[in-house]
């Protein structure tokens, strides 16, 4: 086994695997983006486009696809590998699509169905709803009218009963369905030139390996966590090259050179992150942010926060305030912050980003 790793060492390897150490601008090609690997979750205002930016990326938003896959979430990948991401993004098994829809499994196990046998159903259908760009509420109405009762549910916010959502989302991509970006509520269309899932899913979108290269070192359990799955199913598919290392007395596994890297290698980072970039999204929290009443303040149940990263480590929250053209940010600081020129030059950045002007910081 390799030396232990330090916390600080866990931390930079994530900063450095995705690429959040490189500059504005660095590349123009989303093969050179490691977070396209696993996908660049889309929520919020600073969703999967700020995530890019933060780590260097100015891309055509034309060679991006924009689809539900892990978790049910928005996410953003190469439109070129549209077919593998669908292959690489659907249950494994009977027990991990059951482990992904939640309560829906025991409906379809009710209606004696199996959870994959439904979700295939679901895409046919809805593949043959969405001839055109068309709205998430028409397509769950037309769906209602031909999927059996028995696998929908009554849904108090909609007035409606309507297929689960969980099914919905995951079947979408399975039919070649994209969400059009920018579009609330959302809207489906047609992927082009759409010829089903691809038959095998190249080894750099495997989910198991992406998770662990990009938020390793990590345990089975972890990457569980990420990917909505079963344990049992990520043991079954973990790489045989992950090596294993020791952080903080716990057994993990990663890819990469024998020795744990130098935290000394962001040293100059400074970003604010979204509050889903893939940097806050490990589920080893506690290792992340290891004060408790931090923790809550970056994860609260409702209205998450940005984080502002300095080198590898997370010092303070953010949050906008936004008057007419005018973009101000509400800095909470845990410790030192950066030097103020780095910080304003990210907030300008950001404001940028989103077409208005930064006009300073506030406080909390």
């Amino acid at each position: 086994m390799t030396p232990p790793w330090t916390r600080s060492q866990v931390l930079a390897h994530r900063v450095v695997a995705q690429q959040l150490d490189r500059d504005p601008g660095t590349t123009t090609d989303p093969a050179q983006v490691a977070l396209l690997d696993l996908g660049a979750q889309d929520t919020g205002p600073d969703g999967a486009r700020w995530a890019l930016a933060v780590r260097g990326a100015d891309l055509d938003p034309t060679d991006l696809l924009w689809a539900w896959t892990l978790r049910g979430a928005p996410h953003a990948y190469r439109r070129s590998q549209a077919a593998a991401v669908a292959a690489a993004t659907w249950p494994w098994s009977e027990a991990d699509a059951a482990k992904r829809v939640f309560d829906a499994a025991a409906r379809f196990a009710a209606a004696d169905v199996t959870v994959l046998d439904a979700l295939g159903r679901i895409a046919d259908e809805m593949r043959d709803v969405v001839s055109a760009p068309t709205v998430k509420g028409e397509v769950s109405a037309a769906l209602h009218e031909r999927l059996p009762s028995s696998w929908q549910r009554w849904c108090r916010p909609c007035g409606a009963e309507h297929v689960y959502e969980q099914p919905f989302r995951l079947a979408a991509l399975h039919a070649g369905l994209e969400l059009e970006p920018g579009t609330s509520p959302p809207v489906l269309r047609r992927v082009p030139r759409w010829r089903g899932p691809a038959a095998r899913v190249p080894a750099g979108l495997d989910p198991v390996r992406a998770t662990l290269r990009l938020l390793g070192p990590a345990t089975h359990q972890h990457v569980a966590e990420y990917l909505d799955s079963p344990v049992a199913e990520v043991r079954r598919r973990w790489p045989d090259d992950a090596r294993e290392v020791s952080v903080e007395g716990q057994r993990r596994w990663a890819f990469g050179a024998e020795d744990p890297p130098e935290p000394d290698a962001t040293r100059g980072v400074v970003r604010l992150l979204g509050p889903y970039d893939l940097f806050l999204q490990a589920r080893d929290r506690d290792l992340l942010v290891a004060d408790p009443a931090r923790r809550k303040a970056l994860w609260p149940v409702l209205g998450r926060p940005g984080a502002v990263l300095s080198g590898h480590e997370v010092v303070g929250t953010w949050r906008p305030r936004t008057s007419g053209s005018r973009l101000r940010l509400v800095v909470d600081p845990w410790t030192r912050l950066p030097a103020r020129a780095r910080l304003e030059e990210q907030a300008e950045r950001l404001a940028t980003f989103r077409s208005l002007t930064f006009a300073g910081f506030l406080d909390p």
